[in-house]
């Protein structure tokens, strides 16, 4: 028996399973079967039989031992390569080196403890690329120590490559909670997680216009947001050799005190906002009226008050509306509350609510929903009665959606619309918070107990951002991120709200991008990435072994094409 494959003219050729015998001068041939709707692998496993070939099943011949995640920590490793992360922490490579690059690229993958790494990195690649994947705890811990001591170092080298003379630098303060009671820097304070009954630690984080981090700052969980500015002012002046800058920060911040501070620093300017007493004496004061922002929205001011300053005063009707809405809901919740201890009060005839008692729980309301301002109140005995302050409130709703900038920054170097665009900005500063504390790379909860493995800790979370930064920059056509953006900052007004492009609507509607390729968040694009296996092969006849990479799906390949990494789909060894 033998297989004859028959052409036909214009189609697919016949697959014939024949048998044939010769009689005389003449072959005698006869069709067994037809096999044409056999699948080739069949046919070609059924040609070798009958050539009396000897067969064997696939896992006979090779062997998988393992497969390992591989894509995502290809795509990290490369991506710190190409930005030249591991020559900012170290110019030489050593253990110490390798394992801060594990740990770093570790907390983009699957952030845990330093116990935790150490068991994560055996189950990817990321550990056996950078060869720590016998790193014990304890040297993980020795790695933070070696890295906080080259902190200034890699610092002065993000200013090197990401300030300038003249540079605009953004910076705010943020905090997360503590467990526990034996780390000197945890203390209690004014806590921006809402865990109550908790220590925190408080971080300042400098970044450049774009939002890159520079440097970080870890201070006791009481401090102040302003006590935190000038070591901030010495780190541009003194550590990264900025002779002329300008710090943008929000209103909590950069206080009257301590631009006073900042005035004894020549070359140092600063952009920031009033906060709303101020920017109400502005108004009784006849500085500011509300009629000059009908038409314009934005007008600029120069108020003796502000010597060497400029006031740039603005209007937002969105945020307006937004504020009022807000404070009649904070209103009627308010009383609302108030009225259940009114009638908890006439309820208690028997033995009534002393003053002393009724005042205690009205001033947790108040406190809770931050409306004491707006009501008076009258207390005794076993009696509680209130009402609105009407022009508290009036005085208040006529400032909605009112704000000041105010900037040291002349004119010819600085228009009143750039102010207001660079002081939003600051929108960068709380987008890396958001990821610090999200289900990205988890800041929190801090396991660390010595002050220095807490500072530690918290800088190498700042240049595992840095990494992402740069890696959602390059992914963001695969990205739920609207590419557009920075340039329509620069181009709408200052005062109108953000709208997104028209690709990105495109991108939310469809979910595809114009390759057809599904668009993901950074952190499933990541597990995309990581389907992508290292298969550990051995020969069942042979000793040796040999490691063979998964072929990569169309978004793994676009994903390493936008960051500029070479796939490969075979990697003996």
């Amino acid at each position: 028996m033998y297989i004859e494959r028959v052409p036909n003219r214009g189609s697919r050729p016949t697959i014939l399973l024949r048998e044939g015998r010769r009689e005389g001068h003449r072959v005698i041939k006869r069709t067994l079967a037809n096999l044409s709707d056999w699948p080739e692998e069949r046919i070609q496993t059924l040609r070798r039989l009958l050539a009396d070939e000897h067969l064997v099943g696939v896992d006979e011949l090779v062997s998988i031992e393992r497969s390992l995640p591989h894509g995502h920590a290809e795509a990290i490793l490369g991506t710190i390569r190409k930005i030249g992360l591991d020559s900012l922490i170290a110019s030489k490579r050593s253990r110490e080196r390798d394992l801060v690059l594990a740990m770093i690229a570790e907390r983009l993958i699957a952030p845990a403890s330093k116990l935790g790494t150490t068991r994560l990195w055996k189950n990817t690649t990321l550990g056996e690329d950078l060869g720590v994947t016998d790193a014990e705890v304890d040297e993980l811990y020795a790695a933070l120590d070696w890295l906080l001591d080259r902190q200034e170092r890699i610092e002065r080298k993000l200013a090197h490559q990401h300030l300038r003379e003249g540079a605009r630098v953004l910076y705010d303060v943020s905090s997360s909670f503590y467990y526990g009671r034996r780390c000197t820097l945890a203390r209690f304070g004014h806590d921006r997680d809402g865990k109550k009954g908790l220590p925190i630690i408080v971080y300042g984080m400098l970044t450049d216009d774009e939002g890159r981090p520079v440097a970080v700052g870890v201070y006791p969980g009481n401090t102040a947001d302003p006590k935190t500015v000038p070591d901030q002012v010495r780190s541009l002046r003194d550590r990264f050799g900025l002779s002329r800058v300008t710090l943008v920060g929000d209103r909590g911040m950069l206080t009257d005190a301590q631009i006073e501070v900042l005035r004894d620093y020549p070359g140092l300017s600063w952009i920031s906002c009033l906060r709303s007493p101020a920017i109400r004496s502005l108004v009784e004061q006849k500085h500011l009226q509300m009629s000059l922002l009908d038409h314009t929205r934005l007008a600029e001011l120069h108020v003796p008050e502000y010597p060497g300053e400029r006031l740039i005063a603005c209007y937002n009707p969105l945020l307006a509306e937004e504020r009022a809405r807000k404070r009649e809901e904070l209103l009627v919740m308010t009383a609302r509350d108030l009225e259940k201890i009114q009638r908890d009060i006439q309820r208690r005839t028997r033995t009534p609510l002393t003053k002393a008692d009724i005042g205690v729980r009205v001033g947790r309301v108040l406190f809770h929903y931050k409306m004491g301002k707006h009501f008076a109140l009258k207390i005794e005995d076993g009696a509680l009665s209130w009402q609105r302050r009407k022009d508290q409130i009036e005085g208040e709703a006529a400032l909605d959606g009112l704000y000041v900038i105010r900037t040291s920054e002349p004119a010819e170097q600085l228009s009143a619309e750039d102010a207001v665009r660079t002081y939003k900005s600051l929108a960068h500063v709380e987008r890396v918070f958001r990821s610090l504390k999200g289900s990205g790379l988890r800041i929190r909860p801090i396991f660390h107990r010595a002050e220095r493995r807490v500072r530690a800790h918290v800088f190498l979370c700042m240049l595992s951002y840095y990494l992402e930064w740069h890696m959602r920059q390059a992914l963001a056509p695969l990205l739920f991120a609207d590419e557009q953006l920075p340039t329509l900052r620069r181009q709408r007004p200052p005062l109108d709200p953000a709208t997104p492009s028209i690709s990105a609507l495109r991108k939310k509607a469809s979910r595809v991008d114009d390759h057809g390729l599904p668009i993901h968040s950074f952190q499933t694009l990541l597990a995309e990435l990581g389907s992508r296996c290292r298969l550990v092969c051995s020969l069942p006849a042979q000793p040796a072994t040999f490691t063979q990479l998964t072929s990569p799906t169309p978004t793994q390949q676009r994903a390493l094409e936008l960051l500029a990494l070479v796939p490969t789909s075979r990697n003996d060894r």
